[in-house]
């Protein structure tokens, strides 16, 4: 291209609308590093911070969703979306983009609305297999739609691009052999090991599972890599006498190897960690996240369990199943086995170059 391209990207609120701008925004940047960025994001949400820590510019619009838990607190809202639309307005024309990515959360729907009623092609990235209210907009003004899932409600279907979501390079290049991987995080390699995540904050749920489970693991000689999170992790280390073979951490800073180094693996239901799992092809059980907008999280879940490449419990469930559905796969290899090998049909390790190819493809 002999003009500077310059893209704008938008999409906040959390990691999981955060971290595939920023992917995306990285693979441009390799292939064209004298291109111009600017991400358009929410005052005051973590994308503010996140953005320029990647080396990206940001400016921020007072946008905010429906607060359901507090009716009236939603009187601004005509005025902040009028406001933000503007704004957006005023950013776009300035910058004067050759094309605008979203990727959900508040912010995307101004930014992009008013790039597409400038005539600048706009893209959407989509995490979830639920689709959001604002990207379901917005997809009817998209030349793509970007999913991690064959289908997703909401969307028209030619517009559909099934290529997964952006995730961490070192989760792609990192994986190791599980023994290895055991002994470097000083496990014993010829235990059966389980692996439990629930995010940076924790989820209380999984923690509460395990130390309700502590006999049956010690019993089993299981071993387990339990990441508390945040809000837990001192409660329960000063409560709790563990045995060697249970490692507490509130965080996991080298999650490839944690990956790695597990034969099963216990997690929330985020888009972004579901595409981290099947990359990690581990077998995994499920206990979807009950209060994410729109149950997406039990959707996302859904749609690995009917393809037999995860078991789901619901977090109503827990007290009844969740022993005893750890146990079928723990105790079963073959079941093991084809969970693994199920879950290669979500595995999409190289998501931003293929979305940024299929972008390409369109515009030029």
């Amino acid at each position: 291209m002999d003009k500077k391209l310059k893209i704008v990207l938008s999409g906040g609120g959390t990691g999981g609308h955060i971290f595939p701008a920023i992917a995306i925004a990285d693979e441009i940047r390799k292939r064209f590093p004298d291109a111009e960025f600017l991400f358009i994001g929410a005052n005051g949400k973590m994308e503010m911070e996140k953005v320029p820590q990647a080396g990206y510019k940001i400016e921020g619009i007072d946008i905010a969703g429906i607060d359901r838990g507090n009716l009236l607190s939603n009187l601004g809202l005509p005025f902040k979306i009028l406001k933000s639309l503007s704004k957006s307005k005023r950013i776009i024309k300035n910058f004067a983009p050759d094309f605008a990515v979203g990727t959900g959360g508040f912010a995307s729907g101004p930014a992009l609305y008013e790039a597409s009623k400038m005539g600048i092609p706009i893209f959407i990235q989509e995490q979830n297999a639920h689709a959001g209210v604002t990207n379901k907009i917005l997809s009817k003004k998209a030349k793509a739609v970007f999913t991690a899932y064959p289908k997703v409600e909401g969307f028209p279907a030619e517009k559909i691009k099934f290529l997964g979501n952006p995730i961490r390079e070192n989760i792609v290049s990192g994986m190791q052999e599980t023994a290895q991987a055991k002994e470097k995080m000083g496990l014993n390699k010829d235990k059966l090991t389980i692996l439990s995540v629930g995010g940076s904050l924790g989820s209380r749920t999984l923690n509460n599972a395990w130390k309700e489970n502590l006999e049956n693991l010690k019993e089993k000689g299981y071993q387990l890599i339990w990441q508390t999170g945040k809000l837990d992790y001192n409660e329960l280390s000063s409560s709790l006498k563990l045995p060697a073979s249970i490692h507490l951490k509130e965080f996991i800073k080298d999650m490839e190897l944690a990956y790695s180094a597990a034969d099963i693996i216990v997690s929330r239901a985020g888009a972004i960690a579901i595409s981290e799992l099947a990359v990690a092809q581990k077998p995994v059980l499920l206990v979807p996240f009950p209060f994410a907008a729109e149950d997406h999280q039990t959707k996302n879940a859904m749609n690995l369990v009917e393809k037999n490449a995860a078991r789901m419990v619901k977090d109503s469930e827990m007290q009844e199943k969740f022993w005893n559905t750890l146990s079928e796969i723990c105790e079963n290899e073959s079941v093991r086995k084809e969970m693994s090998d199920n879950l290669k049909y979500f595995a999409k390790p190289n998501a931003a170059k293929e979305i940024v190819d299929e972008i390409f493809n369109v515009i030029k």
